[in-house]
């Protein structure tokens, strides 16, 4: 009797030993599964964030802050920042109460004011309007003087006629 007792304990401990080792193997390669799903996944966000980061320099390319020839112009003036501050100057041109003296339009909902402001090299800008329905895009030529002054003339304009 106590034979048996022995032998049932035996054939108990060893399908439990058993059972570990089977569920531990199908936990090990379920984990191996997602190890390589997850190293998948971690390739393709790597190819989209180099995707991104070509992206991103191919929109810098018309851009001040990144081209050396036309930041060249402005060495003497000793501005930390120029595309800061030439957007700055013509975002004061907001502060007249009614239109923006720069945009050929009257405002249909509110006052049109400059909304964005791209600088594209030392000479020209793109700058984005709107009356909060209304909008449009100017093309602007700014010419930054010695004395800090900032001049801008309108090279082109257009109005989207349809309303945000």
């Amino acid at each position: 009797m106590k034979r048996n007792i022995y032998l049932y304990l035996f054939i108990f401990s060893a399908l439990i030993a058993l059972y570990l080792a089977v569920s531990g193997n199908n936990r090990e390669k379920s984990y191996q599964g997602k190890v390589k799903s997850l190293e998948a996944r971690i390739d393709h966000l790597q190819d989209t964030v180099q995707e991104v980061r070509l992206q991103n320099l191919d929109m810098q390319y018309f851009s001040l802050e990144n081209n050396d020839d036309a930041l060249a112009y402005y060495d003497h003036l000793e501005l930390e920042d120029p595309s800061r501050y030439i957007s700055d100057k013509l975002l004061e041109t907001n502060e007249k109460k009614g239109d923006n003296p720069l945009i050929p339009y009257e405002g249909m909902e509110n006052s049109f004011k400059i909304n964005k402001i791209k600088l594209l090299n030392h000479q020209w800008l793109i700058a984005d309007f709107s009356d909060g329905k209304y909008w449009g895009e100017l093309l602007i030529r700014y010419e930054l003087k010695d004395n800090l002054g900032v001049d801008f003339t309108l090279m082109d304009h257009l109005l989207y006629t349809r309303s945000h």
